[in-house]
């Protein structure tokens, strides 16, 4: 999506909102109209508390398991956005936060962005999207040692001077 369409987006969808706030209103009423409206946002912050926590815990689950847990993340926005939506009066934003809330059309919208994002990864020993590993290089260029087992303890050394800072 281009940036330059938000301005347009930011007009239009309250000009929609309100012809449509104006032909559902001379349809059912006023008060029924609000009544719909204070629904919405009760039903939407509900929904938003219980699929929130439930893809909360999937993430943490996943992040536990060292698995990244883009989908649910990526899932998770989608939730909050779908909540702003609900919260915020009007029946077409009322009507896109419903639409993802429902998990089917969250996996429609994740198989299509999916396809064109790339998760590009950084950190103290190097960059890009793969393992690290032998025949890669760090962010200095330096090649990447894998050590075998062999070549490393996990017990502490009592000489290293890493255990001193723990007295201070």
């Amino acid at each position: 999506m281009h940036l330059g369409i938000i301005p347009f987006l930011l007009l239009f969808i309250p000009i929609l909102e309100i012809a449509v706030f104006i032909m559902i209103g001379g349809q059912i009423g006023v008060a029924m109209t609000l009544g719909m409206i204070l629904l919405t946002a009760i039903v939407g912050s509900i929904l938003l508390r219980i699929q929130g926590f439930a893809t909360l815990a999937r993430i943490q689950e996943q992040s536990r398991d060292g698995a990244i847990p883009g989908k649910e993340l990526v899932s998770g926005v989608m939730i909050m956005i779908a909540g702003v939506l609900l919260l915020t009066p009007g029946f077409v934003t009322d009507s896109i936060g419903f639409l993802l809330f429902f998990p089917p059309f969250r996996q429609f919208l994740w198989s299509t962005l999916a396809s064109k994002v790339v998760v590009q990864t950084k950190s103290a020993f190097g960059e890009g999207n793969h393992p690290f590993g032998q025949g890669h290089r760090n962010s200095h260029g330096e090649d990447v040692v894998d050590l075998d087992p062999s070549e490393f303890s996990e017990k502490p050394n009592p000489d290293s001077p890493w255990n001193k800072l723990d007295d201070k």
